[in-house]
């Protein structure tokens, strides 16, 4: 197997330079070579979605069609590796503007949320694998990685659905919500541990804003009401329709998890913006929320990310905040100074307290990547995994290891970029120790493009 060696061109927009661009072929890979021992335990396939523009340009990161990255592991094995695109209707159209394809019927104002890159993310859920994108359905795929088709819970989801569903620790139990440009700007729904959606439910808000994740603790739902908003005009020249709003209310609903809009207890707090959030929990009288804080996202335009223009004061960092259910009072601070984002808990723990989180980051000198291990029960002190120079993680991802006795006893799995040798590898580091070299790494003769989130589905 050889490397493939993609020259870069510089004036192309940052988020299509390096290795944000797109790869340009869907193949198979096996006979794969692995450094370490691969735990025998790790039974599945670690899946991670990302834009990857099918006509090699896209108006925006965000904006990519959908493909999967996979490899799938068994008894200390490396079985493949495989890239598939989601085959969505914008993937059938190259290059078309999802308003062409009629997203939106200009005469009954209503969507079409068939129209999808499914982009961001991919996870499992009741014997599915879904991709997703906020706008639009999920699509199912196989455990090969083709695409079946949108799925709608049995023609029950009538609205999108966020890219970032939470699914209890406890009960199995996935909620979600999907937000609008036009009213209703905010619906949320709950699917059983089973598949069966059983509950949708319209939740007012101040306006159209983007609302890209959510919480939720072992009692409550958590919305983020903040001002990033959609913007008509913008809409009307392509690109991101999202401004930032110095008149638009910031604050936080917190909602009984099979409550209705009447049940929402809001909350004002500093004006910010919050791609993702890390995990929530109830604790006496207070629902705790931990997330990666931005302070404004999309004055100036709509770039995010661009590491030749981000400022120090604009990177996200990890944040609490703390609401008290019968007095009203808000309290949040800063737990780290470090920029800190794409956070994730044990799936154990999504919604119940629990001690460890995991982010991803870069070093000071922006060199090499480093993954964060953040220590709850410690005030957030944290520890990390500092990659060698020219090599980037994506999301780590945790595994529990077999008869696990600790939260943080298990794997955290990423792709890795190697600028060094342009190819990428699947790197599981030991998350109880995770200063330590890694468990165990997988190589490819090739690059995986930088992306967004992924999730282990184990067999």
């Amino acid at each position: 197997m050889t490397t493939i060696d993609e020259p870069t061109t510089a004036d192309l927009p940052w988020h299509l330079r390096e290795n944000r661009a797109p790869v340009t072929d869907e193949v198979t890979l096996t006979g794969l070579e692995v450094t370490g021992s691969i735990p025998p335990e790790l039974n599945g396939r670690y899946l991670r979605n990302g834009a990857n523009p099918l006509t090699g340009t896209s108006e925006h990161w965000f904006l990519g069609d959908g493909m999967i990255h996979g490899i799938e592991l068994s008894n200390g094995t490396a079985n493949w590796y495989r890239n598939r695109y989601v085959r969505t209707p914008l993937h059938a159209n190259p290059g078309v503007d999802r308003m062409e394809l009629g997203y939106i019927d200009p005469e009954t104002i209503s969507f079409n949320f068939e129209i999808s890159t499914a982009n961001t993310h991919v996870i499992g859920h009741a014997g599915k694998i879904l991709a997703l994108e906020e706008g639009a359905f999920p699509y199912e795929l196989t455990r090969e990685l083709d695409t079946v088709g949108p799925c709608t819970f049995d023609g029950k989801l009538t609205t999108q659905m966020t890219a970032h569903p939470k699914t209890c620790g406890e009960t199995g139990e996935m909620l979600f919500f999907g937000y609008s440009s036009l009213p209703p700007y905010l619906t949320y729904h709950r699917v059983s541990a089973a598949g069966e959606l059983i509950q949708s439910t319209e939740i007012t808000v101040n306006g159209p804003t983007m609302m890209h994740d959510f919480v939720i603790s072992r009692n409550h739902s958590v919305f983020m009401d903040l001002p990033a908003i959609f913007d008509m005009e913008l809409a009307m020249t392509g690109g991101m329709p999202i401004r930032w709003s110095d008149d638009y209310p910031a604050r936080f609903g917190v909602m009984p998890r099979a409550g209705g809009d009447a049940d929402v207890k809001w909350f004002d707090v500093e004006p910010c913006y919050v791609f993702h959030t890390l995990n929530a929990y109830d604790i006496g009288d207070e629902v705790v929320v931990h997330g990666c804080r931005l302070n404004e996202i999309w004055r100036d335009g709509a770039e995010v990310g661009d590491p030749d223009s981000i400022s120090d004061d604009e990177a996200p960092r990890m944040w609490e905040w703390r609401f008290n259910m019968v007095t009203g009072a808000v309290s949040e601070r800063q737990l780290d100074d470090r920029f800190s984002e794409f956070p994730r808990v044990p799936d154990s723990k999504v919604g119940l307290q629990g001690r460890y989180g995991y982010t991803m980051s870069t070093t000071d000198d922006k060199t090499a990547g480093e993954i964060f291990k953040y220590d709850m029960a410690d005030g957030g002190s944290r520890t990390s995994h500092v990659f060698p120079k020219g090599q980037f993680p994506g999301e780590p991802v945790f595994v529990p290891a077999d008869g696990a006795t600790n939260e943080d006893d298990g794997y955290l799995l990423t792709f890795v970029h190697d600028e060094t040798t342009n190819t990428s590898h699947l790197t599981i580091l030991d998350a109880s120790s995770i200063e330590s070299d890694p468990v165990a790494q997988v190589h490819l003769p090739r690059r995986i493009p930088t992306g967004f989130h992924g999730s282990w589905v184990a067999d």
